[in-house]
């Protein structure tokens, strides 16, 4: 479990809950608007945390902390992710995990074992436009499979898509809008914030 980063105490990233929150390192996908590039590129990668050290520390703060945020980079690449999420359902915590859909098996797994309370999904855009927006090929058919297991898992979640002025047009929005609609999915936009992002050529 590669760990990249580590949050003690916050209040927004799990909706209603006072959660930590843990960076995973390494992503599959190349999104020009990455505001964790850092947890993406390989030659930024810095130093892990033991997962041991961050387990111990979550136990110190039971009756304090109600929960934790597994986000990234992507939380699904990690082959130990569902062992970590096990141990810290244990202690016992919440657990919110975010992730691009791009792994429906260990979604599929995770579901199936009761390791998740909330889950975040990012929808990059319309189906036809992924490849372009995540800056590599991605498998459409991963994307509508994570989508169809989250709405069908009884577990909190929502879709949320970060809307890029130079990137996204009005008319990738109205059908992200139909497409979210259709499938009676809660979803929201989020405003791009052009600061640090994986492509310079997108900040100010």
């Amino acid at each position: 479990m590669k760990i990249g980063g580590f949050q003690k105490f916050s209040l927004i990233d799990f909706p209603g809950e006072v959660c930590a929150v843990v960076f995973t390192q390494g992503c599959n996908f190349r999104c020009p608007y990455c505001h964790n590039p850092e947890l993406v590129l390989p030659e930024q990668f810095g130093k892990t945390l033991s997962p041991a050290l961050v387990l111990d520390f979550l136990k110190t703060r039971k009756g304090r902390l109600s929960s934790v945020t597994i986000t990234g980079g992507e939380p699904a690449l990690q082959p130990a992710l569902l062992d970590f999420l096990q141990a810290i359902k244990s202690i016992p915590l919440k657990i919110k995990l975010d992730t691009n859909g791009a792994f429906p098996e260990t979604l599929e797994q995770a579901f199936s074992q009761n390791l998740l309370d909330f889950v975040a999904m990012d929808i990059k855009a319309p189906l036809e436009a992924y490849d372009r927006i995540c800056g590599c090929p991605v498998e459409i058919e991963a994307i509508e499979k994570s989508i169809a297991l989250i709405l069908a898992s009884g577990v909190r979640y929502q879709f949320r898509t970060t809307l890029v002025p130079k990137l996204h047009s009005s008319e990738m929005k109205a059908e992200i809008e139909r497409w979210m609609t259709e499938l009676g999915a809660t979803h929201i936009f989020q405003e791009f914030v052009p600061a640090k992002v994986l492509d310079a050529s997108l900040r100010v």
